[in-house]
């Protein structure tokens, strides 16, 4: 069993608990000592509460005196407020050609800026058409270009790398500390 636990399934509760002794600890938190499991369970069954398991792995094991079905609510809620918090990266995609313009150029830029400022990392496509893929150099410029242009918000994380009639390259975010 491991002790980060998130899931209610690892705790053994009243009657599963098997060792002999065991440290108990009342409903108020405060500390008891150690008892005899029989005991435990008829004091836990005394104040109408489950007795449950929170250390296994101590010396005796550490057992608590609470209600079993506000435990489990209270790890659902912090699991889900956990997952909440979590920020999944999404990767954006935006598509260049080697002949691109300079006005539509700085306009994917900002989109690139955009993106990256809001976390997520960015994949670069260049398409080459026709006789266009005999002038990859042209790519190649436009592609450091573009490095060169956001190296300030974004680190290279994959090289342009070429795949059929695609050169591809990925940005992301660069962390500040």
């Amino acid at each position: 069993m491991e002790d980060n636990r998130l899931s209610t399934e690892k705790y053994r509760v009243n009657r599963a608990i098997t060792a002999q002794q065991v440290r108990l600890i009342d409903q108020n938190g405060d500390s008891v000592g150690v008892v005899a499991i029989r005991s435990a369970l008829a004091k836990a069954d005394e104040v109408g509460l489950d007795l449950v398991e929170v250390s296994p792995n101590a010396v005796p094991p550490v057992c608590k005196i609470i209600d079993y079905g506000k435990l489990k609510y209270e790890l659902q809620k912090k699991k889900a407020e956990a997952k909440k918090k979590q920020k999944v990266i999404e990767i954006k995609e935006v598509k260049f050609t080697p002949a691109i313009g300079e006005h539509d150029y700085q306009v994917k830029l900002n989109s690139i800026m955009k993106f990256i400022k809001d976390g997520n990392k960015v994949k670069i496509t260049l398409k080459f058409r026709g006789r266009e893929l005999s002038r990859q150099d042209i790519g190649v410029k436009l592609l450091n270009r573009l490095i060169e242009d956001v190296k300030e918000f974004a680190k290279n994380e994959a090289n342009p790398q070429l795949e059929g009639r695609q050169m591809m390259m990925i940005l992301a975010p660069v962390t500040q500390k």
